[in-house]
């Protein structure tokens, strides 16, 4: 089963709570949450993994 990741963004000025990424079968082994941005804001500074 591929790997959900549960994110955060903690950009002070994003209203954005929390959002996961489902990987498919196809998704290279060593991407991760530093390869996305925050739907809302856009940034890539505030993305934090949390633990699931």
């Amino acid at each position: 089963m591929p790997k959900t990741l549960e994110v955060v963004c903690e950009n002070a000025d994003c209203a954005l709570d929390m959002f996961e990424l489902h990987y498919t079968y196809q998704m290279p082994k060593d991407v991760d949450v530093e390869d996305f941005v925050c739907p809302y804001c856009r940034e890539t500074e505030g993305l934090v993994a949390k633990n699931l």
